[in-house]
C-alpha cells in the first residue's frame, strides 16, 4: 500500500468539523485507505485540493456534490464490508468502479 495517512495528520482532521464536507471526505478516505493521490482524479482536482477539502478549506459549489456523494458511496461501502482498500491495488481498482471505467 502506499504511505498511509500519518497519525498527525489523523488527529488533526479528527479535530475538525465532521459535517464540513471536505473533512467528512478526509475522514471517509482515511477510514477508507483510499489515499487523496488516487482519489483527486475521481474528482478531477489536484492532490494538494483534495488535501486542503481535508483540512476543511472551501469548496467550490461545482465539486461539492461530487464530493459528498463520493463520501456517502466510501461509507456505504464500508458498511457492506467493501472497504477499507487493502492494497494499492484495491483502492484504484475501488476508485475507478466508482466512475464506471471497470
Amino acid at each position: 500500500m502506499s504511505r498511509s495517512y500519518s497519525q498527525d495528520f489523523r488527529i488533526a482532521i479528527e479535530k475538525l468539523d465532521p459535517f464540513d464536507p471536505g473533512v467528512a471526505l478526509g475522514l471517509a478516505c482515511v477510514e477508507a485507505n483510499l489515499p487523496a493521490k488516487y482519489v483527486a482524479p475521481v474528482l478531477n482536482v489536484s492532490r494538494m485540493t483534495v488535501h486542503g477539502w481535508f483540512r476543511g478549506n472551501a469548496i467550490r459549489t461545482k465539486n461539492k456534490k461530487m464530493v459528498e456523494a463520493l463520501t456517502r458511496i466510501i461509507r456505504e461501502d464500508m458498511e457492506k464490508g467493501v472497504l477499507p482498500a487493502a492494497t494499492v491495488a484495491d483502492a484504484k481498482a475501488w476508485l475507478r468502479s466508482v466512475v464506471g471505467q471497470d
